[in-house]
């Protein structure tokens, strides 16, 4: 692979870099306004097919911009550098193109450790606006897609979720908007499960009490969680989540505490399928007995559950 990518004006070559550590998917969409905003170039890598074992999610992505500053990964780190110069490339040429890595590729210098192979998308991005229609319909908090035709070589932004994955004849990525999580109770648990989640990126809310305003932030990109101690004061929470069908619904307590939680829900006309719905005890570890260890074992299982509603979005790729 050669860099020919020459800057005409201060006579230097330039050399890819990483601009930030993210794997955040908005803030890299971000990262690809700001310079087209800028007056920058820049191109858009997507991964868009897996052969055997790969580090990213199909539809993982990375931005590069004309000076070769770049950020997010569409592997472990082993190919961003090598991927940020073909990136400048395409800049030069005008031209979108695909590079396969690992398994299929023609380049022997690398190979990826998971030891199998994957293909990127590179395209040169005309315009801010789907991408700006994208970061828009996920600040409104709703769903929405990127298709990438390869043949016209264009962008759309999809005004609607999209199972990520190859579409006729282009490749489409599904956008979700964040987690929210919406901790309720006034207990040790409670707090130090609001604390750990501040480190995850997830938009945290912690209540002691609740306010009916509260039942509208509970979409289905929230994550319910029940650390209160009392059944009768999660009763307004838990009506709140049976309208409202978060993508999880946790509540503390022992199985003989959740016997007596379903005897009230039935009571107040829930079917067993709604309270299927209920992780009880909540947490993927067994009996956690301190505060710290059950914020742990909560955030995981909202990871776990989130993450396989991820998996379950994306098609595998044409053959």
């Amino acid at each position: 692979m050669s860099c020919s990518i020459f800057d005409t004006d201060d006579k230097r070559w330039h050399k890819p870099e990483q601009a930030f550590l993210t794997d955040d998917r908005r803030a890299i969409l971000r990262f690809a306004v700001e310079a087209l905003m800028s007056g920058k170039a820049a191109v858009l890598v997507t991964l868009v097919e897996i052969r055997g074992g790969a580090a990213r999610q199909l539809g993982a992505q990375m931005v590069v911009r004309e000076d070769g500053r770049y950020c997010g990964f569409v592997s472990g780190g082993c190919v961003e550098a090598a991927t940020a110069f073909e990136a400048l490339e395409v800049m030069e040429s005008g031209r979108d193109r695909e590079i396969r890595y690992g398994e299929g590729s023609p380049w022997f210098d690398i190979v990826l450790p998971c030891g199998g192979g994957i293909t990127l998308a590179l395209h040169k991005l005309r315009s801010p606006r789907p991408l700006l229609a994208v970061l828009n319909r996920l600040e409104q908090r709703k769903p929405a897609g990127l298709r990438y035709d390869p043949q016209a070589q264009s962008l759309e932004c999809l005004p609607a979720q999209t199972r990520t994955g190859w579409h006729l004849n282009g490749f489409e990525v599904g956008f979700r908007p964040c987690v929210r999580l919406i901790i309720y109770g006034r207990s040790l648990e409670a707090q130090a499960t609001a604390s750990l989640a501040a480190a995850t990126g997830y938009d945290s809310h912690i209540f002691d009490l609740f306010p009916a305003s509260a039942s509208a932030q509970i979409d289905a990109d929230t994550a319910v969680i029940l650390l209160c101690h009392d059944l009768t004061r999660e009763l307004p929470v838990l009506q709140a989540a049976r309208e409202a069908k978060p993508f999880y619904l946790g509540a503390l307590g022992s199985y003989r505490t959740h016997t007596l939680r379903l005897q009230k829900l039935h009571e107040l006309g829930w079917c067993k399928e709604e309270t299927e719905r209920i992780s009880a005890p909540i947490g993927i570890f067994p009996k956690a007995r301190d505060a710290h260890t059950l914020a742990l074992s909560v955030l995981a299982e909202v990871a776990s559950v989130r993450l396989h509603q991820e998996e379950a979005s994306c098609l595998p790729p044409s053959s």
